[in-house]
């Protein structure tokens, strides 16, 4: 019958002279329809996916296997973006994101491959995008202008003589950022030695050490070998038309002849015997002090043959059981040992040839990393001997079987999961259906599973793991010197180039560096722009999206003040539910405990049922449940400036159920509020501890969000707030939190419970509910139930005008005004600057967004990334309060970096300008606004708006004020920026100590601050 119905769909299939149709599927988990092509003159293999999305996705991708380390594959992957034959433009990626629609546009380096996908809901634009792509990847100015390689990879720096030699490269500062992370060299260091053999044992992104070892031939070659049609294979998914894409594709595949790239992945065989490696990574003085900053991990390579999908659907489900969360035994029994602060390896890992298996230890006692391997291999021997608990079972299968029927991928476009799904198999010569499928795998599984039970799981176990000899421990010593002779190793190697260098050669660098800043900072000719196809301002919707809401007061009785918000969209039979306990009642020194009291209520249990049976129950019964925090700034009506002081505060915990479970959902809600146990010392200290290594580690890897937590701190009670509970200020927090949960329990225990007291409260009840129309009816009499159940405290009396209690923050101490420069271990460094640029009460025009827009991805992204090397240069306008912020991610810069921010005045002031390239900066203002939501996210958000009382009146008129942005709102940004930078804008550095000790010496008056 399959055979038939496959017949019968490919006679359906679009038919264009220069394809062949190899195929065509029906994937009934998504009603779509998969064609598969061959491109009859070079061999590429098409895959077009016909279905009922709007959201229209293409992607070609690449098999790039790399030889070595230099980051070849990821270098690359940055240049091709950097200039076509059609489009030669510097940076045509950029001019996209300046003026399009596009819902997706980016591009990813694997170990193996490379991909570069866009999507768009508009089909003039998705073809705009799909256009500049294809002609970026076939025939990019990368291979014919060496100084694209210079610039996104690496190259000599030098602008006098006597100074020193430099590398510079945006590639090259990237991965020293991810070089500088502990968790990401280890991960690094664990593949290398996993596979021994074949492309896996280099690293696909470049390791900073030997990046400059690229050459342009080399460089070159590579785009020759790999980037060809007869190595692509590209992908279409949407409702758009199936021969147009056909039609552009062949246009630009019509050029080439077929070859054999010879690209095929290799398998690594497994071993038979176990193995040990040890190595360093960067810390602080302190952290080696203490001798409890070992990192210990056991691998396993998995597979030296396909997984049938049956199987990897079976090892999917043995990774949940073992490790995905507090009732799963591995991670049980590791968290519970105290040998370490926190779980680290990930588990499973499938999206290559092979897959791998990781779990272990970060913050482990030195006289203790030997002590971690045998846990993890004795733990695994007892889950083999005891089984796997039926409700164990119930709950993993029902979660990954809800996942996969919801298919929900938030913001990211459903193609670009699809196409990254139906990759894992395509990629390595498999049917691209067998990727997204898993009906009949699930049937398969589950028929297993009622005949043999948890010995399903536990073969598995035996057979990946126990028995499995292709086995490695690594560990991670922290060494304070390492970071210092990292940064040396490159001066010496630097200072002995240039000592090898004759004259002349030096001058050629100094020359060569003066070209490269020349040409990036040149303006791309008028010609040259207008070869990007672009949209036209009368081509987007002028009125703002909205979401369907209505508001019942008082739905937990007449005396009662609690609302229930519900919002009818097309659901799939899923009801999405968020409750809120509103924190406005909360004294100021309780709010850092927030975060700790929201996870207890997921990890703790209640006093009738610990954390094990509680999670099960929630994995059985439901799509999962959270705890999320909602504070969000009371807006101006009008759009005026406000101080950044009044909030709505609101713990929920957001669930998803099928209608028959929906009883049952509001159950484990009710049980969660009201009898959560809070008298857990063991389980509080194994979360702060988590808590404690999550932060120091991301303070490394993502020092540009607590540098802009930082800034908002010292002008807003906002800012204060999110930087107490989330910012540098939590992260002592939470070591003081912990001394006390160690050392006076009961008086943080009393903290928690009052907290609790406080905020159970139906009367400042929120039940926001999201789903279909049937699936609504069934949920208001189960949530009226819940909310006629829960304590009452009294009828709530809200502010005039308004439907929720605020929360006034001027009470809260600012963070002092003074510039800092906080010390991390890193080669890298995160730059920002903020301030006010609106005072409070003056009007704030939506103008602004767009212009934040226009100096992101221009003045910005030329000066900071382009001529500066760092990874990421952008800015944020909070149109709310007024304050404009720039931030640094990755960046070899610090003063240079704060220079490039203060020229923006002066960019915007006297940069030439017309209103096609305002129009520009417009529609990609829009696009943002007009993303795709999924149906809770929709639902979610609408909710927030209701609770701060922005109105759909209000979100249009911002609409239109972004519509009708001008030339004149873009020099008026610019004197507002101009008067920030002549009042001192405030400043937060997170980097090496190298750098901020050079910048002081230069004349910066950073306070230095030692955070780890």
């Amino acid at each position: 019958q399959a055979t038939e119905d496959e017949a019968a769909l490919v006679a359906q299939a679009p038919v264009h002279p220069s394809y062949e149709v190899v195929g065509a599927e029906h994937v009934r988990e998504y009603d779509a329809t998969l064609y598969l092509y061959k491109h009859k003159k070079t061999g590429a293999q098409v895959l077009s996916v016909a279905i009922d999305d709007d959201n229209k996705v293409f992607g070609v991708t690449f098999r790039t296997p790399p030889e070595d380390s230099t980051g070849l594959p990821h270098i690359l992957e940055h240049s091709v973006l950097c200039g076509s034959r059609k489009y030669p433009t510097k940076e045509p990626f950029v001019e996209l994101l300046k003026g399009s629609l596009q819902t997706f546009l980016n591009a990813f380096t694997y170990p193996d491959r490379t991909c570069y996908p866009v999507a768009s809901q508009v089909t003039k634009d998705f073809y705009n995008l799909m256009n500049v792509y294809l002609d970026a990847v076939f025939f990019p100015r990368a291979i014919n202008d060496p100084r694209v390689l210079a610039q996104e990879g690496w190259h000599y720096e030098l602008e006098n003589a006597e100074d020193p030699l430099t590398y510079k490269g945006v590639v090259f500062n990237e991965m020293k950022g991810v070089y500088s992370s502990p968790d990401a060299t280890m991960s690094r260091q664990i593949q290398r030695e996993l596979f021994q053999s074949n492309t896996y044992h280099v690293d696909s992104g470049g390791d900073p050490t030997a990046i400059p070892n690229l050459t342009f031939e080399d460089f070159k070659n590579f785009h020759g070998r790999y980037y060809h049609p007869s190595n692509a294979r590209v992908y279409f998914y949407g409702d758009d038309d199936p021969l147009e894409r056909l039609n552009i594709l062949d246009s630009y595949l019509g050029e080439f002849d077929a070859v054999d790239p010879s690209s095929a992945i290799q398998w690594e065989s497994r071993r038979t015997e176990p193995w040990s490696v040890t190595s360093k990574f960067p810390a602080s003085e302190e952290d080696v002090a203490k001798g409890k900053s070992h990192m210990v991990s056991v691998n396993w390579l998995l597979n030296d043959k396909a997984f049938s999908p049956k199987e990897q659907l079976g090892v999917s489900m043995l990774d949940y059981l073992l490790l995905n969360d507090i009732s799963s035994p591995l991670y049980r029994s590791l968290v519970e040992s105290n040998l370490g602060t926190a779980v680290i390896g990930g588990g499973l890992s499938s999206e290559l040839l092979q897959s791998t298996f990781g779990v272990g230890l970060k913050g482990v006692a030195a006289d203790k990393a030997g002590e971690v391997e045998g846990l993890v291999l004795q733990t695994l021997e007892n889950i083999a001997e005891e089984g796997f608990p039926q409700d164990a079972i119930d709950a993993c299968v029902n979660s990954i079987e809800f996942n996969l029927r919801e298919f929900n991928t938030g913001s990211f476009p459903r193609g670009l999961s699809f196409m990254l799904g139906a990759m894992r198999e395509w990629i390595y010569d498999g049917n691209p259906a067998d990727g997204v499928r898993f009906e009949a795998a699930l049937t398969e599984l589950k028929d297993d599973l009622k005949a043999r039970g948890g010995e399903v799981f536990v073969d598995l176990l035996k057979d990946l793991l126990i028995k499995n000899g292709h086995r490695l421990t690594m560990t991670m010593e922290p060494d304070s010197t390492l970071e210092g002779e990292i940064l040396k190793a490159e001066e010496d190697k630097l200072a002995a180039v240039k000592a090898g260098l004759s004259e002349s050669e030096i001058e050629d660098i100094i020359r060569e560096t003066a070209e490269l800043k020349a040409a990036q900072a040149a303006e791309d000719s008028p010609e040259a722009k207008a070869s990007i196809p672009a949209l036209d301002v009368q081509d987007l919707e002028k009125e703002a999206k909205t979401v369907p809401i209505e508001v019942t007061s008082a739905f937990n009785g007449a005396d009662g003040s609690a609302q229930l918000i519900t919002h009818e969209l097309p659901s799939n039979g899923i009801l999405y539910a968020d409750v809120g306990l509103d924190l406005s009642q909360l004294d100021f020194d309780e709010l850092p405990l927030l975060s700790v009291f929201a996870d207890m209520l997921l990890e703790c249990g209640t006093k009738s049922m610990d954390e094990t049976a509680m999670t099960r129950r929630i994995g059985t019964h439901t799509g999962g449940v959270r705890a999320a925090l909602l504070r969000d700034l009371v807006e101006d009506p009008a759009g005026a400036a406000v101080a950044g002081d009044e909030i709505v505060h609101y713990l929920f915990l957001r669930g998803k159920a099928v209608p028959d479970k929906i009883p049952e959902l509001f159950s484990i809600f009710k049980d969660i509020f009201t009898d959560v146990n809070l008298d857990r010392q063991s389980r509080v200290l194994e979360m702060l501890r988590e808590t404690r290594a999550s932060m120091e580690s991301s303070v490394v890897t993502s020092g540009h969000s607590y540098a802009a937590t930082r800034l908002a701190a010292r002008t807003t009670g906002l800012g204060v707030l999110r930087e107490k509970v989330g910012g540098i200020s939590y992260l002592e927090t939470v070591k003081e939190l912990l001394e006390q949960a160690e050392n006076d329990w009961p008086a943080l225990l009393a903290r928690l419970e009052a907290i609790q007291k406080k905020i159970v409260d139906a009367d400042a009840l929120i039940v926001n509910l999201t789903g279909d129309k049937e699936v609504l009816g069934s949920a208001t009499p189960v949530a009226e139930s819940f909310a006629a159940g829960l304590p009452k405290q009294g009828k709530v009396a809200f502010p005039e005008g308004r439907t929720t209690r605020t929360v006034d923050l001027s009470g809260m101490e600012r963070l002092p005004d003074v510039d800092e420069g906080l010390v991390v271990p890193t080669q890298v460094n995160y730059v920002g600057m903020a301030g006010r640029i609106y005072e409070t009460g003056e009007k704030v025009p939506m103008s602004s967004a767009v212009v934040s827009n226009f100096l992101r991805t221009g003045h910005l992204w030329d000066t900071v990334r382009v001529m500066g090397g760092a990874y990421g240069g952008f800015c944020s306008f909070d149109r709310v309060t007024g304050r404009f912020g720039f931030l640094s991610y990755r960046d070899p810069n610090l003063a240079g970096t704060l220079e490039n921010y203060q020229s923006s005045a002066d960019h915007l002031i006297s940069a030439e300008l017309d209103e096609k390239t305002v129009q520009q900066a417009v529609i990609g203002t829009v696009g943002d606004f007009d993303s795709p939501r999924s149906v809770d996210a929709k639902g979610w958000l609408s909710l927030a708006d209701h609770l701060v009382g922005r109105t759909d009146e209000q979100r249009q008129r911002r609409r239109d004020e972004v519509l009708a942005t001008n030339v004149e709102d873009v020099r008026d940004l610019g004197k507002r920026l101009d008067s920030l930078n002549k009042n001192g804008p405030s400043i937060c550095v997170i980097g090496s100590a190298k750098s901020i000790e050079e910048a002081n010496a230069a004349g910066l008056d950073l306070k230095v601050i030692n955070v780890l």
